[in-house]
């Protein structure tokens, strides 16, 4: 009797545990009391269901739309300070500002800034709902690289956002640390892309006691100067371009327009890492063709027995 009771003390904090890092109901979750980052979409700019898309992929989810498919973002909490940060200005903007609120138990609706990566449609298009006709919010600080504050600056309808004073442009400056409050710090770096607007830039994010590395969008790894596998030595948790499992499921356009990394790629430039540091990849910035985002599918379950991650929505890492 005593080792059945000892038996199920160890499986419900086993549940305990898990609750405390992959939400279903922001409600069921207490205060946090730690410094947080919260993972609040996953998916590439046009989201899923994609828009015209004719394939399996996303046929049920124009009459059926999973809630939790949101583009990719991430979030930050620091409780001892009162304050949020968002990763990303996504279409989805709406719905998880509001879920960064309630993660925060915060009164204020919106965060305390915004830090975008590049001028691509899924990382800034969301700032629109700052402006006049939705919100008109009050000099929301965004931080962005030179040439995506000059696009921003230059050119409508974003130009009003700054003019009427909804958002208040915060420059980076490449690979200098801004420290944003007692617990959090933030370096920018930036990666090759296509840069049609502006540049592309990761980031580091650094708490109290963690760090986390954050790359949603990138050509290649070998196009970069630095060496990824150095750049997740570095970190505690690594969050990376996953945009395609490989080239086989784009089959309408011209691959070579739109590089990233595929996880095919990525898993095999990975695979002589030690476990503890496979542990750290949390793959995100899924393409809706993508098939890891079905958890019952040979790709995701094959990216799971390699030791790594695939990032879900409302995950939580303590910094």
């Amino acid at each position: 009797m005593k080792h059945y009771y000892f038996l199920c003390v160890l499986v419900l904090l086993a549940c305990k545990e898990e609750r405390k890092t992959t939400i279903e109901k922001v409600d069921a979750l207490p205060p946090l009391t730690e410094t947080t980052l919260i993972i609040l979409g996953t998916l590439q700019d046009a989201g899923s269901p994609h828009i015209a898309c004719k394939k399996d992929c996303c046929k049920d989810l124009f009459e059926n739309p999973d809630s939790l498919r949101k583009v990719v973002s991430l979030g930050i909490v620091d409780p001892q300070n009162n304050k949020t940060f968002l990763f990303e200005a996504t279409p989805d903007i709406t719905s998880q500002a509001k879920k960064l609120k309630q993660f925060a138990y915060s009164e204020n609706e919106l965060p305390d800034g915004i830090f975008l990566t590049h001028a691509h449609i899924g990382h800034y298009t969301g700032l629109m709902y700052l402006g006049k006709e939705a919100t008109n919010a009050q000099n929301i600080p965004v931080y962005a690289m030179p040439r995506m504050k000059q696009f921003l600056e230059t050119n409508g309808p974003w130009s009003q956002l700054v003019n009427q004073n909804n958002i208040s442009l915060q420059p980076l400056e490449d690979q200098k640390k801004l420290r944003l409050t007692s617990n959090i710090s933030v370096i920018p770096f930036t990666v090759p892309h296509r840069d049609e607007f502006s540049e592309t830039v990761g980031y580091q994010i650094i708490g109290p006691a963690k760090k986390a590395l954050f790359i949603p969008d990138i050509d290649k790894w070998s196009k970069w100067e630095t060496s990824i596998v150095e750049a997740i030595s570095g970190v505690d948790y690594a969050f990376l371009d996953a945009t395609f499992y490989s080239g086989d499921e784009i089959n309408t356009r011209d691959i070579s327009e739109i590089p990233h990394p595929f996880i095919t790629e990525s898993m095999e430039l990975f695979n002589r890492l030690p476990a503890s540091e496979k542990q750290k990849i949390h793959f995100i910035h899924f393409n809706h063709t993508n098939p890891v985002i079905d958890t019952n599918s040979k790709a995701y379950k094959t990216v799971i027995g390699n030791g790594f991650h695939i990032a879900t929505i409302n995950s939580l890492f303590v910094l």
